[in-house]
């Protein structure tokens, strides 16, 4: 860990709990993570050494002078809770380095082990077939039996068999393998739309966890954003139903052809009888 990670701060934490997010699926697990961040506030606590899971594939020039290589950041925040109550660690990572996830996830793992974290939890998309106007469910995996019986407890669905990509899923497989709790959090995302933000999954994921953590948390903002994404998805439905529509008929006034032309040739006095 001393050779990947840059320790920042060394606080002492209660019995923390740990958020981890990258990039997914509606990008999903970012807005929940991200969010959850900028309104806590929390400080900085560590970082990942980027160069060593990230290659750069250019620089950028500005007014003619080249600038150092940039990395995508990874980085660790601490955040306290009132006294008695759990406190969070929140990672957050911009991007997924093309190799070595295996290695990502266990560098992400020894920090949650040097401070003590108790439990880790990662958000996701569970792609459905769910409506875009409907409010979508949260389901819930986890990494032991005892666990899942909570978060049913709590309302959310059971999956059963599925698959979670990325990070967000590979760190809880690494949970497991080093024995810490871990549970994922999956809103629901229609199928059509897995390549657009849904800030309207992630805010049922935030709402959840929160509840979760016991954690107060603002989400003002993030169901302005929920209600702007759910107008544009109905923008996107209503223009790809006109496509579909356009595509697949015909106005019955351009209709007709050999009979039209039967017709004209009826109606000509000099035709052949």
């Amino acid at each position: 860990m001393r050779s990947l990670v840059k320790i920042h701060a060394r606080p002492k934490l209660h019995e923390p709990n740990m958020i981890a997010a990258w990039p997914g699926i509606a990008n999903v697990a970012m807005i929940a993570g991200s969010y959850l961040a900028h309104k806590l506030n929390p400080k900085p606590l560590a970082e990942v050494v980027a160069p060593y899971f990230f290659d750069p594939i250019g620089v950028l020039v500005r007014d003619n002078v080249v600038e150092s290589p940039q990395f995508p950041e990874s980085r660790f925040f601490y955040w306290k809770n009132s006294p008695g109550k759990k406190d969070l660690i929140i990672f957050i990572g911009d991007d997924q380095p093309a190799s070595k996830t295996y290695e990502m996830a266990h560098t992400v793992i020894d920090v949650a082990e040097r401070f003590g974290v108790k439990r880790l939890y990662t958000c996701a998309a569970a792609l459905t077939r769910i409506h875009h106007s409907e409010q979508p469910k949260v389901w819930g995996a986890a990494t032991r039996e005892p666990l899942l019986t909570d978060l049913k407890a709590r309302g959310l669905v059971m999956g059963g068999d599925l698959q979670i990509s990325g990070l967000n899923g590979l760190l809880l497989g690494v949970a497991k393998e080093r024995q810490i709790d871990a549970i994922c959090l999956l809103g629901e995302v229609p199928q059509y739309a897995s390549r657009f933000p849904n800030p309207i999954a992630a805010l049922s994921i935030a709402e959840t966890m929160l509840k979760i953590l016991d954690v107060d948390v603002d989400l003002a903002e993030l169901r302005e954003q929920a209600t702007e994404a759910a107008g544009r998805l109905k923008e996107m439905a209503a223009e790809a139903m006109g496509d579909y529509i356009d595509y697949f008929t015909e106005p019955i006034w351009e209709r007709g052809g050999p009979e039209e032309e039967e017709d004209e040739e009826d109606d000509n006095p000099n035709s052949p009888n």
